[in-house]
């Protein structure tokens, strides 16, 4: 007579490798985040390189962060690295590389639509029935042109605007008072239930003078898809995943929905890394 294992011995190898799966599957996970990470770098790193080529070929000229939002009104909106203004609509710029990416001033530097997109990025638009990704997920410091070589309607909490150097060339951010090319970020990823507009902005109050109880991010949230931390390119080329430490930075992402709200954000050290990253204050002659 053949002996097979018994109803006990099957439930213990079943138990067995559900603890192992339990043990392995966390490991396994923060494995493909960081795989990705080191994706996202590369391509916040070619995103970097090609920004500095095209202000090399146009007299240190760069790119501006964002259009103004009158379109073809402005001539200058042709010069902002995307005229996007991302949502769950079926608008094509949100899906279709064509409609905005591949018009864009930096296109002919890339030629590759997927360096516009994080890995971990998962958002979707329904168009027809049919699910499709959204194209973008990377953002551009606001302040590295603004919008159109504009601030417009940022304005400080008491109503007067904000003094905050704003860069339309390249050898600016390497000026002194700046922070410097290899301080100032260029691209990061930005979270898929708020981005928006392309350029990202960091909210500098609380900066100078310094007053961390002021600390907020403003519409702008940036992404945490790395195992808590972002991806970056800066601009002196170089690219680096950034952890992120305050929890009030990471609040719960909002899946397929676009989100704007104030997030107040006292003592944050994460915002203070922001702003110090971001920009200075007009006739800066502090470190």
């Amino acid at each position: 007579m053949k002996k097979g294992f018994s109803l006990i011995e099957l439930l213990v190898v079943v138990a067995v490798i559900a603890i192992l799966a339990a043990l392995l599957l966390p490991a396994l996970n923060k494995a493909k985040l960081r795989a990705c990470g080191v994706h996202c770098m590369n391509n916040n790193r070619q995103l970097a390189l090609g920004w500095i080529m095209y202000a090399h070929d146009n007299n240190d000229r760069i790119v501006y962060a964002s259009d103004d939002g009158s379109g073809t009104a402005n001539p200058k909106n042709q010069y902002a690295w995307t005229q996007q203004h991302l949502d769950f609509t079926t608008d094509p710029k949100n899906w279709d590389i064509n409609a905005d990416i591949t018009l864009g001033p930096l296109w002919p530097y890339y030629r590759n639509a997927s360096i516009y997109k994080c890995c971990a990025d998962h958002s979707y638009i329904t168009v027809n029935g049919a699910r499709k990704p959204r194209v973008r997920s990377i953002s551009m410091n606001l302040y590295l042109g603004g919008f159109a070589g504009q601030m417009l309607n940022v304005w400080l909490a008491n109503g007067s605007q904000y003094s905050q150097q704003l860069f339309l060339k390249l050898s600016r951010v390497c000026s002194r008072g700046a922070p410097g090319a290899a301080k100032t970020f260029l691209f990061l990823d930005e979270r898929e239930d708020v981005i928006n507009w392309g350029n990202y902005y960091t909210e500098m109050l609380g900066f100078s003078p310094r007053n961390p109880a002021q600390y907020q991010f403003t519409v702008d949230l940036p992404g945490f898809y790395h195992h808590r931390a972002c991806g970056f390119s800066f601009c002196d080329g170089h690219a680096e995943i950034h952890r992120w430490h305050d929890d009030r930075t990471m609040p719960l992402k909002q899946y397929q929905m676009y989100v704007i709200q104030l997030y107040v954000t006292p003592k944050d050290q994460d915002v203070a890394w922001l702003q110090d990253h971001a920009t200075r204050p007009e006739g800066w002659t502090g470190d």
